[in-house]
């Protein structure tokens, strides 16, 4: 007998491998989080808990060289996914789209949701405090289990309906942007720092 996994999911996982720019992305995101008063707005309007400037600034690379240093860098692992995920680029590459900072306080989360109008998406892990919201990914096929019965509590990772990862910081996560995901409540007793992006083809 024979079983084959058939249209599988991938998740890349990397270390950003530069401790200082870890600590100076740090510092970054906490300057924006006291400077940009219509990013601190829109999350109070939206309920959000923290911080964060997905709406309110579109031009980090561009504004700071501590991003454009990370931008250089993601370049290098999106490349890498994309060959690991067998895209036909037409000789093309895919390009950063947007790229936002998220300051999440001790009991805030971020529901299951999805990325529309990009390819690739992923975020850096900057600080992530004991008990800090794990992200959760979801089975894509979760719609179309009407009938199925539950997984076993010990299933492999691949047979999973949500696989749960609690990152160190400088973990770099890149997924499919139609991947449905969510960050859980944090637990922690500090913020939650991260920096998410999109990319396009």
């Amino acid at each position: 007998m024979t079983i084959r996994s058939l249209f599988t999911t991938p998740l890349y996982q990397a270390d950003l491998g530069n401790p200082a720019l870890l600590t100076q992305l740090r510092d970054a995101v906490r300057d924006l989080a006291s400077e940009d008063r219509a990013g601190r707005m829109w999350s109070k309007e939206k309920g959000y808990r923290g911080y964060t400037s997905y709406a309110s600034l579109n031009d980090l690379p561009r504004r700071d060289p501590r991003f454009a240093d990370l931008a250089r860098l993601l370049d290098k692992h999106v490349a890498a996914f994309a060959r690991a995920c067998a895209f036909d680029l037409a000789g093309r590459r895919l390009k950063l789209d947007s790229l936002w900072v998220n300051v999440l306080k001790p009991g805030g989360a971020h529901s299951g949701h999805i990325h529309p109008h990009s390819v690739v998406s992923g975020t850096l892990y900057v600080e992530t405090p004991p008990g800090a919201g794990a992200i959760r990914f979801e089975d894509p096929r979760l719609p179309l289990l009407m009938a199925a019965p539950p997984r076993n509590e010990d299933a492999p990772e691949e047979r999973r309906t949500f696989v749960t990862i609690a990152p160190e910081p400088g973990t770099i996560l890149l997924w499919e942007s139609w991947l449905r995901h969510e960050v859980l409540p944090s637990s922690a007793r500090t913020e939650r720092v991260s920096i998410s992006f999109n990319y396009r083809w």
